[in-house]
């Protein structure tokens, strides 16, 4: 049964919610994540653009692909691209979108060399017929592998766009201070990032990302989001001017093209600065915001960027922002923040058709009922799903996604005794 305390909570959450909905006076509609508050700010409804100190000095780049642009970039320019001045998005075709010119990255590459290697032929397919030249298989949503998507021929393109890219950016706006990168498919709190940033002094050279490695490469994963102060990015550029055949061979050989920068980068010498949990290689469902797994616990961090998200998440989270932005003097979002604001108020005992992603089987148990009794009985236990016929339970909550092989339920009351013994996060934790 929910305590006192937890429902007073709740009632405050819900007044809150009222509260904003009676400002904004919003529509609501449907996310496949977030079921109680999902709305949505019409073009006249849009809010002044808040005060982003610094932002005149940073150039965001975006990078995207002709399979995807149409589905997944038109969003940004209402939500996360709407209040940034300077920004520019990068594709293996020249376009334009909502008025918006996408750059070709490769424009200024070596024509003998874009003839010559295999995986230019999608791309030498486009320049020759356009977005008619695409074929169906070139939409085929192949699974990851450990190797990428090696049949997908937008993907094996994908990896030669990061260093003509970070060329052509730094070219776009060479007194930028920084080089934000992001994906179609990443969300930034700029307010956030703006305030992490002012702690790195932008005339040295930086590479801050999130740590992936293959092989003895330590790299920033691209889709989480990477920053290139400028001396760093004049760097790699310079090193591909003088070297641009050799690195063309080590990328021909090669499947990440995340990994190809970071290896120039760490050639250049500018290693790569760790920012995991303040950039995510994952979406709001996926996160563990209690996980003491890993080297830093996310709760007192900065939240910057999420990834692998769909044009609802994207503007969920930014009017997600807006919102906070209007009622509080707070910009700087927490991972706890995003917990306590956006995950927990969706939980509930039980939800159909939903997979919160427990991972501790445990196949005695076969019905639902069950499954939730040892879960309340078990110290540690708090959130449970049965997936398939089989039980599964978590020691730390997490929100999940749809599935309608699945049927969750979380225990409340001990979620929000977890809350309660959380740090109170009194200054961010910005790992420095």
């Amino acid at each position: 049964m929910t305590s006192h305390r937890g429902v007073r909570r709740r009632i405050a959450i819900v007044a809150t919610l009222l509260a904003l909905f009676l400002v904004y006076q919003f529509t609501f509609g449907s996310d496949p994540y977030f079921s109680s508050y999902h709305a949505h700010l019409n073009s006249s409804q849009q809010p002044a653009c808040p005060p982003l100190p610094g932002i005149e000095d940073i150039l965001v780049v975006m990078k995207t692909g002709v399979t995807e642009a149409l589905d997944k970039v038109p969003i940004h320019f209402q939500t996360t691209l709407r209040c940034i001045p300077n920004y520019v998005i990068y594709s293996d075709f020249e376009e334009e979108i909502k008025g918006v010119t996408i750059y070709d990255a490769f424009r200024n590459v070596d024509p003998a060399m874009k003839e010559s290697v295999p995986d230019f032929q999608f791309y030498n397919r486009l320049l020759k017929r356009g977005r008619e030249g695409l074929e169906t298989q070139d939409f085929a949503d192949e699974a990851n592998s450990a190797i990428g998507k090696p049949n997908n021929p937008g993907w094996k393109l994908d990896k030669w766009k990061f260093l003509p890219m970070v060329r052509e950016a730094y070219a776009h706006k060479p007194d930028a201070k920084w080089f934000v990168f992001m994906e179609a498919d990443t969300y930034y709190s700029w307010p956030t990032l703006l305030e992490w940033l002012s702690h790195f002094d932008s005339s040295k050279p930086y590479y801050i990302g999130t740590e992936t490695q293959i092989a003895d490469v330590i790299f920033a994963h691209g889709g989480s989001g990477f920053m290139l102060s400028h001396p760093a990015m004049k760097l790699v550029a310079d090193e591909y001017a003088d070297r641009a055949d050799e690195l063309h061979e080590y990328t021909d050989a090669h499947w990440a093209g995340d990994c190809v920068l970071g290896k120039v980068l760490s050639t250049v010498g500018v290693p790569l600065s760790f920012s995991w949990p303040i950039l995510q290689n994952s979406n709001i469902g996926e996160l563990d915001e209690f996980t003491t797994t890993f080297y830093r616990r996310p709760w007192c961090f900065p939240a910057v960027a999420f990834h692998h998200l769909s044009s609802s998440d994207v503007r969920f989270l930014y009017d997600f922002e807006q919102r906070r932005l209007a009622i509080s003097s707070k910009p700087l979002l927490l991972h706890s923040d995003v917990f306590k604001e956006l995950i927990f108020p969706e939980l509930s005992n039980v939800r159909d058709n939903w997979d919160n992603l427990c991972d501790q089987e445990h196949p005695s148990l076969s019905t639902f009922n069950e499954c939730q009794y040892y879960c309340e009985d078990t110290t540690g236990c708090v959130q449970f799903v049965m997936r398939g016929g089989t039980c599964y339970t978590g020691g730390t909550p997490r929100l999940g996604t749809s599935n309608s092989d699945a049927r969750s339920g979380w225990i409340i009351n001990k979620i929000e005794s977890m809350i309660d013994q959380a740090p109170k996060c009194p200054r961010p934790d910005f790992g420095l």
